[in-house]
């Protein structure tokens, strides 16, 4: 009997002893080797009380489905194993579903949590009858240990950048097809953040094997953003650092100065791009020298004028690039709870950039230095005060080419049928925003805003940081795109909510419309915490 929530006309049955079929796909072909083959009973909805981020603490209820452990050898034997992890629900409904990673990955993404910006209320990809998966992409991170160091080795490092996903992707068709004796009839893709990279990569390097693509926050121009992350450290350095009470001081600023150009008084900036031009830090600038935390001196004007200036390389990457683009302005102080928050949780931390790294430093900086040494110079102890890029050009280039998805041609993934939503968090400063909403307009300068409209989406969510936090910032794109892809319902202008995390009712709080790029929210009448208040126009 098929379970309540599988999408589709008919859903497909494992067998009808899926226990037997399970534990028979437990066997070795070739570098894929299935370690653990194993029926998972049905399990209901938990909430923790705490967790890194909103999401993270839902575990959504899953159906019956039986849980696949496997890895796939490598061809260097110093090289780690790409470890995966499949879910193929007893009753499925033809699709399935790959999860990308975050940060420098080296943990197994197992496909059972919620995907990015998924509602809290709505039942699992898995529960809905999808099959998903996940991988480390290729190495384990070890306690005590650099998240970058795995980039020492070539193999593990070209695994992170794209091959992973690739092969994880073909041993689950595989996989598929031995339970269900079919292959699938549509795959789609959903990341955020390394994930979101992960995203647009598949459809850049590896067009034919997505239907549907979900990047939200991308970190597309990584070789720009790890330079851009380090730049940000080394100008807060001694006497620049910004305190945590003078974060909050520019927090108050810039929404003084941009709240209400929406026509609402939300505590919102609507339109962050705008903001941008109009909120100059120079005005809180310290009258004296007997400076406190209700003003800022000289050194840390010049710090946020750097962190929203560009960064600029001697030399162009891959597809022509030269520069990262800056940050931009909102969400500032928002709350730091983990790896969410504003600028305290990824461009200050708690305490000024220390060599090496320590952990109550910036996330930004922890990720760029540690990137400069073990990824560009590959020397673990670089005094990251002294490096230049024109030093290190060739590797530069090497490394561009390998993790930059910044590939504006995406004439193969639309000829395959491929849609695309990317969204953009307009107060992230994990990642600059506008190096995503760039990405999106150099496709439509190539490909034509007309042809790209027939398949690719850019939205922007404001006031939101990169995890989903600060502001309204739930969406499920798993169902708009498979609207778009079997039904070809193009999505327009949606709308995001922020929910409670308490079950089972998650209830809303409040609403936005999520406009389509280049559109914002504009008040029109009515409560700010409601949707149908606000209306979305350039």
């Amino acid at each position: 009997m098929a379970m309540a929530h599988v999408d589709g006309a008919s859903a497909l049955p494992l067998a009808e002893d899926a226990d037997t079929v399970c534990k028979g796909l437990a066997s070795d072909a070739g570098a894929v080797k299935i370690d653990s083959a194993t029926l998972q009973a049905p399990s209901p909805l938990a909430v923790a009380e705490r967790g890194p981020t909103s999401s993270g603490r839902v575990t959504p209820a899953n159906p019956a489905f039986c849980k696949v452990l496997g890895h796939i050898e490598p061809t260097d034997p110093k090289a780690p194993p790409i470890r995966f992890q499949v879910n193929l629900p007893v009753e499925w409904n033809g699709r399935s579903l790959q999860y990308g990673g975050d940060g420098f990955n080296g943990v197994l993404i197992t496909g059972l949590a919620l995907p990015p910006a998924y509602p809290f209320d709505k039942p699992s990809p898995l529960a809905r009858g999808f099959v998903t998966y996940g991988t480390d992409s290729g190495h384990e991170t070890k306690p005590g240990e650099p998240p970058q160091a795995f980039a020492l080795n070539d193999e593990a490092f070209e695994n992170f950048a794209h091959r992973a996903y690739k092969k994880v992707r073909d041993a689950a068709v595989a996989l598929m097809e031995r339970a269900y004796d079919k292959r699938p009839q549509k795959m789609y893709f959903m990341g955020s953040s390394e994930g979101g990279r992960e995203g647009l990569t598949m459809a850049q390097r590896y067009p034919e094997d997505f239907d549907g693509i979900f990047s939200r926050v991308p970190v597309i121009n990584w070789v720009g953003l790890q330079h851009a992350g380090t730049r940000s450290g080394l100008v807060t350095m001694g006497d620049a650092w910004i305190r945590p009470a003078q974060v909050k001081l520019v927090g108050d600023a810039v929404r003084a100065a941009c709240d209400k150009a929406d026509g609402s008084d939300d505590a919102l900036v609507q339109d962050p791009v705008d903001c941008k031009s109009t909120f100059k830090p120079q005005k809180l600038r310290c009258a004296s020298e007997r400076n406190g935390d209700q003003c800022l001196t000289d050194p840390q004007i010049k710090a946020i004028d750097t962190l929203h200036g560009a960064y600029k390389f001697p030399f162009p990457l891959a597809n022509g690039l030269d520069d990262y683009p800056g940050w931009g302005v909102s969400g500032e102080d928002t709350p730091s709870v983990g790896p969410t928050g504003g600028w305290t949780a990824w461009w200050l931390g708690t305490a000024p950039p220390a060599q090496p790294p320590a952990p109550n430093n910036g996330i930004a900086w922890i990720y760029g230095a540690g990137t400069i040494q073990y990824v560009f110079a590959r020397d673990p102890k670089l005094d990251v005060t002294t490096y230049k890029p024109e030093d290190h050009k060739a590797r530069l280039l090497e490394i561009s080419q390998l993790m930059d998805s910044t590939n504006p041609d995406l004439s193969r993934f639309r000829a395959h049928g491929g849609r695309l939503i990317v969204l953009e968090h307009m107060a992230d400063y994990a990642q600059s925003p506008y190096a995503g909403i760039r990405y999106f307009e150099n496709v439509e300068r190539l490909m034509g805003s007309a042809t790209t409209d027939l398949f690719a989406r850019l939205y922007t969510a404001p006031g939101v940081d990169h995890v989903g936090s600060g502001a309204p910032a739930n969406v499920d794109m798993l169902s708009v795109l498979v609207d778009w892809v079997e039904k070809d319902k193009a999505p327009g202008d949606l709308e995001v909510t922020e929910q409670k995390v308490e079950a089972p009712a998650f209830s809303v709080v409040r609403a936005l419309p999520l406009c389509r790029w280049p559109a914002w929210p504009h008040y029109k009448a009515g409560p700010v915490t409601d949707s149908a208040s606000f209306f979305c126009a350039q």
